[in-house]
């Protein structure tokens, strides 16, 4: 049980540096410091949006309009943050207690 929070952990981690690096990308490509016609830039922008926008459009959904400006990113973070907190603070130390 305990490989199995690690792992979810990990996972956790891992999505929250795939978002970073999308939000990133995406401000480098809103101010045209990388170009989407180039094939390797498009190719990363094409798998992060897949890989982002599962969680991100439910979030984008059930937050108010803000005239262009994104904040469900930031909702995804807060809820990796909340999940990891969860596992670390009370799933994992009750499955050490309970020797699974």
């Amino acid at each position: 049980m305990r490989a199995v929070l690690d792992i979810i952990l990990i996972l956790l981690q891992l999505y929250w540096w795939v978002l970073l690096i999308m939000i990133i990308m995406s401000w480098l490509i809103s101010f045209n410091v990388i170009n989407t016609r180039n094939q390797f830039v498009e190719a990363v922008w094409r798998v992060l949006n897949q890989l982002t926008e599962p969680v991100l459009r439910p979030i984008r959904r059930m937050l108010p309009n803000f005239s262009g400006l994104d904040l469900s990113p930031l909702v995804a973070f807060l809820l990796i943050f909340f999940l990891q907190s969860i596992i670390g603070y009370y799933i994992y130390p009750a499955v050490m207690r309970a020797g699974i």
